[in-house]
């Protein structure tokens, strides 16, 4: 008998306590014999360069896992981190389905949020006739697209916060210690993540690998100009600027700045 393999697509930027407590149900509703948490190098629907690295969100759901209720049958994946770019599901079904199809069958699970722009994938038409696929609820979205051709998990365990939500409350400082499990919080803490002066040296570490883009100088700008780093700040934005004379953003924030400075200067020499 082949082994049922459910695929837990998505970002995991961070996982949470939300992510796990699905991936626990549906071992105990007996949905799948293992669940794979299939990590995204790269949310067609996000901007790379605001997304944690890969290997990173990686790391921590290694460690979310590990902590789970079955960690012998809650596992994440790199298969992503390896497979063409950009990362469709669609190959990555293939890819499993070609590689371990004769010992496996695989099936998906996804949330209602997903699920609202699932005609916007890759062979979507395929996916839904060739896989299994469950949908959990999603506070503010409600199962309509081929509600006919999935299982909605009414009952699933509902989280009213997002990885959104953490990666804010993780910028403010505030705490996150409900939201993440233990060891995800402090690696989390550990590292900086999110808050404006890690940042600073994932940006930088990027621009000193060789990464030219203009956007990784307006971000790592933004950053400086959150921290009153003016000189800094500007000197980015003059960078991004130099390397796309056209961006508007670039040229907007300079402004922006060089007015700041200007109304501080009138400040001090003309109390």
């Amino acid at each position: 008998m082949k082994r049922r393999m459910l695929l837990y697509f998505g970002s995991f930027d961070p996982i949470h306590n939300g992510h796990l407590a699905l991936a626990e149900y549906a071992v105990e509703r007996d949905l799948a014999d293992e669940v794979v948490l299939i990590i995204s190098p790269q949310n067609p629907f996000k901007t790379d360069l605001l997304q944690t690295p890969e290997y990173t969100r990686y790391e921590m759901a290694e460690m979310a896992c590990k902590g789970s209720k079955y960690p012998d049958r809650i596992k994440p994946s790199v298969i992503e981190f390896v497979l063409e770019k950009p990362s469709y599901t669609i190959n990555t079904l293939d890819y499993l389905k070609e590689n371990h199809g004769e010992d496996m069958e695989f099936a998906i699970i996804t949330g209602s949020d997903i699920w609202s722009r699932f005609d916007e994938w890759k062979d979507y038409e395929r996916i839904l006739s060739e896989y299994k696929i469950y949908v959990y609820p999603r506070k503010g979205y409600e199962v309509e697209k081929f509600a006919d051709r999935v299982t909605i998990l009414e009952d699933a365990p509902f989280a009213d916060y997002s990885s959104t939500e953490v990666r804010g409350k993780a910028e403010r400082g505030e705490d996150i210690t409900s939201m993440v499990p233990a060891p995800v919080a402090e690696y989390i803490a550990k590292n900086q993540l999110w808050t404006t002066a890690g940042r600073i040296v994932r940006f930088t570490s990027m621009i000193e690998g060789g990464d030219e883009r203009a956007s990784l100088y307006i971000e790592r700008g933004k950053c400086y100009f959150q921290r009153n780093e003016w000189g800094k700040a500007i000197n980015d934005f003059n960078r991004a600027k130099a390397i796309e004379p056209d961006n508007e953003e670039a040229k907007q924030l300079h402004d922006m700045v060089y007015e700041i400075l200007s109304f501080r200067y009138k400040d001090i020499y003309n109390p």
